[in-house]
């Protein structure tokens, strides 16, 4: 063979050879280090007394609800993130995964906002004349 040709033929293999060792990698099973994981439980540890906390101060209204759902959605985040390996996926996995909760989050304000409009309206119209 001359020179380009076993040129070329080192090329074609190259890329064989990384796809073998990356599959044997993928085989095993991607390890993470344990810090990691006691970060990641720290921080759910946190967030659950921030969220007991809520209820310790008795704070009501509007503020105790967002704070509730802000601890819940965190630690969700944290636990599908890390624990469901979900850090680590392809993004269009990612986003075929986490885009539909999300979608419903936004429906649901939307349904919200609509259902306080229609309370005021049937208060403004339906209300007993005195």
């Amino acid at each position: 063979m001359t020179n380009a040709a076993v040129h070329m033929e080192g090329q074609l293999h190259a890329p064989a050879h990384g796809a073998v060792a990356t599959e044997a990698v993928h085989t095993k099973g991607q390890q993470h280090p344990i810090k990691l994981y006691l970060v990641v439980w720290g921080w759910l540890f946190v967030l659950s007394t921030g969220s007991y906390l809520v209820d310790y101060f008795g704070l009501q209204g509007y503020l105790r609800w967002s704070l509730i759902l802000l601890f819940m959605m965190l630690k969700a985040g944290l636990i599908v993130a890390v624990f469901m390996h979900m850090a680590w996926e392809r993004l269009a996995l990612a986003y075929a995964i986490l885009l539909p909760p999300i979608a419903v989050l936004v429906f649901v304000s939307i349904m919200v906002l609509e259902s306080e409009y229609t309370h005021f309206l049937r208060v403004l119209f339906f209300a007993s004349p005195s």
